[in-house]
């Protein structure tokens, strides 16, 4: 069968892209036809699988953004061509704005699913639930990361067709973190949304006695704000800035960490935290969504940084306790190994097929 993905942009430093290169990669990998499109190009691009056995197109030249008319019709009727080309089989939507975009160009040969990848929480603070209810129900699946959320969107956005299919790891360590190196580890993109100032806060309030650090990685437009908050909570010189890191690298950096800390304001299912759960290291997460529920072995009341720095504080004064949770937090991410996660697409799209 064949199977594309649609997104925004493909090729970004973010979640969605990097699930959407998982999948593609693994259901490539079992034999099917795949194609990842990106509807704009990459201001940055950044590379998820170093070998694909899927084929990549981008639609536009123009980085997301604003768009005039002509460009747009002129995109849309590559993307109109494109898509009347795919061999019959699935159309996976990653997004309320690829939905809303998309769905009504896809010739009738091609099931069409709309994928959720933030929570409802986030969804009905923002557009996102409007736009899900009114383009998800008339779509042939709609697919979302916990069986809270599917549930929740079926309430509240009256969907007869949610789906839960959570995000994958795109590996499975054979190593686990020692848990004795003195390090909290943060990895995203250095955005506002991240909340690092908090994780930067609750480091601080947790009051870690020498040698403990905290290690950032990734980069983004509040890298500078970001040190100076650092420098106003008093541990400057304890909080290192990495940068971006290829991503054959991160294993190495969890494996070095003996705590993640997650203080975003909204997630849906973050990879980082399946990452963190698979190496063995327990995470402190603020409770945002179902997904993260399903995962985190430490839960905190969101946006309480007092409260988060108590919990850093008990992991970081406990290895007896970082080992407990650890193993624990691995033992529950064997439910995201990729392959477990691609039966449950195959599955899904032979129940569409019947």
């Amino acid at each position: 069968m064949s199977v594309l993905f649609a997104c925004m942009d493909a090729d970004t430093l973010g979640g969605v892209q990097q699930v959407t290169h998982t999948l593609a990669q693994g259901l490539a990998e079992r034999g099917h036809e795949v194609h990842v499109v990106g509807l704009h190009r990459a201001a940055a691009p950044f590379r998820y699988v170093e070998a694909p056995r899927y084929l990549h197109h981008v639609v536009s030249r123009d980085p997301l953004g604003p768009q005039g008319r002509l460009a747009r019709w002129r995109a849309d009727r590559r993307l109109a061509a494109l898509l009347a080309s795919m061999p019959p089989g699935y159309a996976v939507l990653t997004s309320p704005g690829v939905v809303a975009r998309v769905a009504g160009l896809l010739p009738g040969t091609l099931l069409r699913i709309g994928q959720y990848h933030g929570s409802f929480e986030h969804a009905r603070g923002s557009w996102h639930l409007a736009s899900i209810a009114r383009h998800y129900p008339g779509l042939d699946q709609a697919v979302f990361l916990s069986d809270d959320d599917a549930w929740r969107f079926s309430e509240h956005a009256l969907l007869p067709n949610a789906w839960t299919l959570p995000n994958p790891l795109s590996g499975w360590p054979g190593q686990v973190s020692p848990l004795t190196a003195p390090r909290v580890l943060g990895v995203g993109r250095l955005e506002g949304v991240k909340r690092f100032d908090r994780l930067i806060s609750a480091f601080a309030r947790a009051a870690p006695p020498e040698p403990w650090e905290l290690h950032l990685i990734g980069d983004g437009a509040e890298l500078e704000r970001l040190r100076a908050h650092a420098a106003r909570e008093g541990v400057a010189g304890r909080v290192a800035f990495r940068g971006r890191m290829p991503a054959a690298e991160l294993p190495a950096a969890y494996l070095d960490a003996s705590i993640v800390g997650l203080t975003s304001e909204h997630e849906g299912l973050p990879v980082v935290l399946l990452e963190a759960a698979a190496h063995g290291v327990p995470a402190v997460v603020f409770d945002v969504s179902g997904g993260v529920r399903s995962v985190a072995p430490v839960l905190v009341p969101p946006g309480d940084v007092d409260a988060f720095g108590r919990a850093l504080a008990r992991l970081i004064a406990s290895p007896r306790e970082r080992r407990r949770l650890g193993a624990a937090a691995r033992a529950r991410a064997e439910d995201f190994r990729l392959d477990r996660v691609l039966d449950r697409w195959e599955l899904l799209f032979a129940h569409l097929a019947r």
